[in-house]
C-alpha cells in the first residue's frame, strides 16, 4: 500500500533524528501537568509517528488517487452557494473521519494536542497528493486554532494553570464546529485596489446605539471564502490627519462574522453574499471567492484599531504553512519527473542517464532536501516561541524553575530565529516549487504539455504559491529591511560576524565549514556594500540639515522607502543570499550531529557557492542604470 511517509527517507530523518523533540513535547504537554496527556517525549513521539504514517497512507491512497478528478471537477457557484465536486467531497469525508481537523487543538476542546510541527509535516504529505486539498484543509483546524489564539490574545480564555487546562474560551462553539469538519473559516483581508497595501482597505465596521457591530464592503480573493466563519479586517476609525494614530493601519480592527445560519429544516439564512467563485489557472479544489458584506452582524475581536496586530498573530504560521505546501508540490513534481526519466528511453538509454537531465534531477532533489531543512527549522522556532510565550502568560507562579529559565533565555532566541527564517522559507519554497514544477514539464517533453501525465497540473497549481500569503517581493522587502536595519542598530555585532565568517572561511579545520563560511562572507559583504551605499546617500542628504540635527538624522531618521532604494532594487537577490546563508548553517549543524548528512551538504554546496558568488557580483556591480531611470519619477512623487 502506497504511503507518502514511509517512502520518503528525508522526511523520516526528521522524525527519527533531525528534530529535538524533547523540549517541544515538554512545552506542548504543558510540562507534563495534564492528567490525560503524555508522560514522556518518547511516548508522544511514538504517537506523532503513528499519525504521520496514517496521513501518509491517506494522502497516497485517498487524495492522490483523486487529484486529477479534483482538478477536472473544480468548484462552481450554484444558487448562491459554492459547491465542491464529488472527488473533493469524498476527500473531506475521509479527512473528517480521520479527525485530522482536531490534530492541534487542546484535548479539553476535543483535540489531539499534537504540535504544529506535526501538522506542517502532515501538510507536506497532503500537498504532495494535491495542494488544493491542503489549502482548504488548513481553513478547518487552522481557523479553529486561530479562534482560540485570538481569544487568548484578547483575554477571553481562562486557563487553569495548575491542571494546564482551558476552562473557558470565547469562540468554543465555532471551534467545535470547525474541529468536527462541519464548518470552516477564512481570513478576509484583500479588497479591490487594496492587496498588499492594507492601509487602503475600505470595508467599514459601524456600531449601532446598542453597541452591536455591522460590516459593509467587498472582499476579493478570499481562500475558502464559502465557509461559515469569517475573520474580517475592517476600518473602524477615521483619521483626522496623516499623523493621527488611527491613520492607515491604525484605523483597522478585527471582526468575526458568520456568513450564514442553517435552520432546523435545512433552510439557510445568509449574511454574507458570495458574488463570484474565481476561475483560476490551478488550485481547482480550493474555492477563491469574492464576497459582499451589507450590514453583516459581526463581533469585535480584541480592541478597536488592533486589526493589523491580530492579523500578524497568524501570518507567520500561514507563511510557514505555504512553505510546507510548496515542498509537497515540489516533491510530487520531482518524483513524477524521475519516474518518467527512468522509464523513457532515447538514443539507446533512459533520459535519466543523459547528462543534462541527470543534472536537473540532482538539483531538484537537493533543493527539496535543503528547503525541508529550512522549513523544519522555521516551524520549530515559530512553535517554540508561541508556546513558551503562552506558558509565560498562564503558568505564572505555577511555572517551574526550568520553565522560567526557558522563558527568559530561550524565548528571545526562538522569536529571533522565527522572524529571520519565515520570510526566507516562504520566498524560496514558493519560487522553487514553480521552478521544479516547470522542470518536470520540460523533462516530460511534449507529453508534459498535455493533460495525460499531470505535469502541467502541478505547474498550474504552483504558480499561485509565490503570490498568496504575501508575495515573493513582499517577503524580500521584509527580509532586506530586517537585515539592514538590524545591522544599523547593532554595527559592532555585524562587523564581528563579518570578521568571524572571513576567518572561518580561511582557517576552519572542517572543509565544509570553510565552504559554508564563504557563503556567509558573500552574504555579509553584500549587506555591507548596500549599507555603505545607503549611508553615503544619507550623508549627502545632511547638506540641508543643521549640524545639531545630524545625530537624530543618522540614528533615527531612516525611511526605508526613501533611503533604501538600492537595497530595495536588490532585495530579491539579497533574499536568495540570505536563504543560502541560513540553509548552509542548518545543513552544517546537521552534518556535525549526523555524519550521514555530510553528503547532502556537499551536494548543496556544489551549487550554492557558485550561486552566492554570482549574487554578490550582481548586487555590488549593477543597479545604477535602473535607479537613474527611476530618479525623475521618485523626485516627482516626493514633491507631491
Amino acid at each position: 500500500m502506497a504511503n507518502f511517509f514511509t517512502d520518503n527517507e528525508d522526511l523520516r530523518f526528521y522524525f527519527e533524528e533531525g528534530i529535538d523533540w524533547d523540549p517541544l513535547v515538554e512545552v506542548t504537554e504543558y510540562g507534563y501537568r495534564t492528567a490525560d496527556g503524555f508522560k514522556s517525549a518518547r511516548e508522544a513521539v511514538g504517537f506523532y509517528r503513528d499519525v504521520a504514517e496514517m496521513v501518509g497512507e491517506l494522502s497516497a491512497e485517498q487524495i492522490a488517487t483523486r487529484a486529477a478528478d479534483i482538478d477536472r471537477e473544480g468548484t462552481r457557484l450554484d444558487g448562491g452557494e459554492a459547491k465542491d465536486g464529488p472527488a473533493m467531497t469524498a476527500v473531506f469525508e475521509a479527512l473528517k473521519a480521520a479527525e485530522l481537523h482536531r490534530l492541534c487543538l487542546p484535548r479539553e476542546l476535543g483535540g489531539l494536542n499534537a504540535p504544529l510541527l506535526l501538522y506542517f509535516l502532515a501538510g507536506e504529505m497532503i500537498a504532495r497528493a494535491d495542494v488544493s486539498v491542503m489549502t482548504h484543509h488548513s481553513f478547518h483546524g487552522g481557523m479553529a486554532m486561530a479562534a482560540l489564539a485570538y481569544s487568548v490574545h484578547e483575554g477571553t480564555t481562562d486557563i487553569d494553570a495548575v491542571r494546564a487546562h482551558v476552562s473557558k474560551t470565547r469562540f468554543s462553539s465555532a471551534i467545535e464546529e470547525m474541529a468536527r469538519g462541519d464548518a470552516w473559516g477564512s481570513m478576509d483581508i484583500t479588497e479591490p485596489n487594496a492587496g498588499s497595501d492594507m492601509a487602503a482597505l475600505r470595508t467599514r465596521a459601524e456600531q449601532d446605539e446598542n453597541g452591536r457591530w455591522y460590516l459593509t464592503g467587498q472582499k476579493i480573493f478570499i481562500t475558502s471564502g464559502h465557509g461559515k466563519y469569517h475573520f474580517v479586517i475592517a476600518r473602524t476609525e477615521d483619521a483626522k490627519d496623516p499623523n493621527d494614530p488611527f491613520a492607515g493601519l491604525g484605523g483597522l480592527s478585527m471582526f468575526l462574522a458568520k456568513a450564514y445560519e442553517d435552520g432546523p429544516n435545512g433552510e439557510r439564512r445568509r449574511f454574507v453574499t458570495i458574488d463570484r467563485v474565481e476561475e483560476k489557472l490551478g488550485h481547482h479544489g480550493s474555492v477563491t471567492a469574492a464576497l459582499s458584506f451589507d450590514r453583516t452582524p459581526a463581533e469585535l475581536v480584541g480592541k478597536r484599531g488592533e486589526g493589523f496586530k491580530y492579523m500578524l498573530v497568524l501570518m507567520n504560521n500561514a507563511r510557514v504553512g505555504v512553505g510546507f505546501e510548496s515542498i509537497g508540490l515540489a516533491e510530487n513534481a520531482y518524483r513524477m519527473a524521475r519516474a518518467y526519466a527512468e522509464e523513457r528511453r532515447s538514443m539507446g538509454k533512459t533520459i535519466a542517464q543523459h547528462e543534462m537531465i541527470a543534472d536537473y534531477l540532482d538539483e531538484m532533489r537537493t533543493d527539496i532536501q535543503a528547503l525541508r531543512a529550512l522549513a523544519v527549522e522555521a516551524a520549530y522556532h515559530e512553535e517554540a516561541s508561541q508556546k513558551l510565550a503562552l506558558l509565560g502568560r498562564f503558568a505564572g507562579l505555577a511555572a517551574t524553575g526550568r520553565e522560567k529559565e526557558r522563558m527568559e533565555k530561550e524565548l528571545p532566541m526562538h522569536r529571533a530565529r522565527s522572524r529571520r527564517l519565515t520570510p526566507l522559507l516562504k520566498y524560496l519554497a514558493a519560487e522553487k516549487a514553480v521552478e521544479i514544477a516547470r522542470r518536470n514539464v520540460q523533462i516530460h517533453g511534449g507529453v508534459g504539455y498535455t493533460k495525460d501525465y499531470g505535469a502541467e497540473k502541478l505547474l498550474r497549481d504552483a504558480m499561485v504559491l509565490p503570490i498568496y500569503e504575501g508575495t515573493s517581493q513582499i517577503q524580500a522587502l521584509m527580509a532586506m529591511k530586517d537585515t539592514l536595519v538590524g545591522a544599523i542598530r547593532r554595527p559592532h555585532e555585524f562587523v564581528s560576524r563579518l570578521a568571524q565568517a572571513r576567518l572561518r572561511a580561511m582557517s576552519s579545520r572542517d572543509p565544509l565549514e570553510r565552504r559554508v563560511a564563504r557563503i556567509q562572507s558573500f552574504s555579509l559583504s553584500a549587506q555591507q556594500f548596500l549599507l555603505t551605499r545607503t549611508a553615503a546617500g544619507k550623508l549627502k542628504s545632511l547638506a540641508d540639515v543643521p549640524v545639531s540635527g545630524w545625530r537624530d538624522a543618522l540614528t533615527k531618521g531612516w525611511d526605508p522607502k526613501r533611503d533604501f532604494s538600492l537595497a530595495m532594487l536588490h532585495a530579491e537577490r539579497l533574499m536568495k543570499l540570505l536563504a543560502d546563508e541560513a540553509i548552509g548553517e542548518i545543513l552544517l549543524a546537521q552534518a556535525s550531529a549526523h555524519p550521514k548528512r555530510r553528503e547532502l551538504l556537499v551536494r548543496w554546496l556544489d551549487r550554492a557557492e557558485l550561486r552566492a558568488r554570482a549574487l554578490h557580483e550582481e548586487i555590488t556591480t549593477t543597479g545604477g542604470r535602473i535607479l537613474a531611470m527611476l530618479a525623475p519619477e521618485q523626485e516627482a512623487l516626493a514633491a507631491e
